[in-house]
């Protein structure tokens, strides 16, 4: 998968970088996180053992993180806050110490047991959907201001693809032309490699077949089915750029991004009368609780309509 994230790094004789470094390889290979979480986590490795060389005076043994208290968390919390470091990020950066320290401990043979410290509370945001007039008018948008007409198909297809069938955008960017033509049902394969099956209504099929057939390059098989003007994978930002300009054409909202679009579709279906299992099942999330949120934002819709609609709210 490239460069694997450790081996250059400086100091890899050292004990516990070491580990870090054997971590890395493991949440790459075994667990086989995205690139983007690897980094991440990895990172957070390498700040934590920083930090406690620092804290205690001394370097950090392998053994060293067998033996942490409480206290040692929390200092190390307090510097990574005294840092800039906002609630949500804190808390994912204990999240990813708690993984390296379990990793620790079983690579020893032993049962984790973990210094028990509270995370910092993450503020509770709703994703803000987009009205199903302003989804529309935004995919339609993107495709009108492309530059070449077989790009502006391919932007509407792709965006209709994510307000139309749940997607994500890396989701998009992965099908294979070998999908095409489409029927009324498509295998996509998420985060995690979990694969799930989606609807696809009439006017997401037709808005892919038009691409397909205006495109000057060639899709067959395992070649990407959303490519960029050279005829190469398409990258997400382009996606993002298209939807950033035609927001600003249509005066919308800056939380109308790619992502929002599937935000869209999980309120949208949910006020449909859609249930959480299925809502589940479609938006791919391996814990209902990540679907229950939506219930949440189409609550908080329907209170919009009636303060806006009631002669006494």
């Amino acid at each position: 998968m490239g460069d694997t994230l450790l081996d250059a790094q400086p100091g890899a004789a050292d004990p516990a970088t070491a580990l870090a470094a054997r971590w890395s390889k493991h949440l790459e290979f075994d667990r086989r996180r995205s690139l983007h979480t690897v980094r991440a986590y990895v990172a957070t490795a390498h700040r934590f053992i920083a930090f406690l060389s620092r804290y205690r005076g001394e370097a950090v043994g392998r053994y060293g993180l067998m033996n942490l208290q409480a206290t040692d968390l929390r200092a190390f919390l307090a510097d990574r806050r005294g840092d800039g470091l906002g609630p949500s990020s804190a808390a994912r950066e204990m999240s990813a110490v708690r993984a390296f320290l379990r990793f620790a401990a079983e690579e020893e043979g032993n049962l984790p047991q973990l210094p028990r410290t509270r995370s910092p509370k993450r503020p509770r945001t709703l994703p803000r959907p987009a009205s199903p007039a302003d989804a529309l008018a935004l995919a339609e948008e993107a495709s009108d201001g492309a530059a070449l007409a077989w790009v502006g198909a391919r932007d509407l297809a792709i965006l209709l693809l994510l307000y139309g069938s749940g997607l994500r955008v890396s989701e998009a960017l992965s099908l294979k032309a070998r999908v095409v033509p489409l029927g009324q049902a498509l295998r996509v394969t998420g985060k995690r490699n979990k694969t799930r099956v989606v609807p696809i209504l009439p006017a997401v099929r037709d808005a892919v077949a038009a691409y397909v057939a205006d495109c000057p390059w060639p899709l067959a098989g395992d070649a990407p089915l959303f490519v960029g003007a050279k005829g190469g994978p398409l990258n997400a930002d382009v996606v993002r750029r298209a939807v950033r300009v035609a927001r600003v054409r249509l005066g919308l909202a800056d939380s109308v991004t790619p992502h929002a679009l599937r935000h869209s579709f999980a309120t949208h279906l949910l006020a449909g009368g859609a249930d959480l299992r299925s809502l589940q099942e479609l938006l791919g999330h391996a814990s209902l609780s990540s679907t229950q949120i939506y219930t949440e934002v189409d609550a908080a819709r329907l209170l919009d309509v009636y303060r806006h609609a009631h002669p006494r709210a």
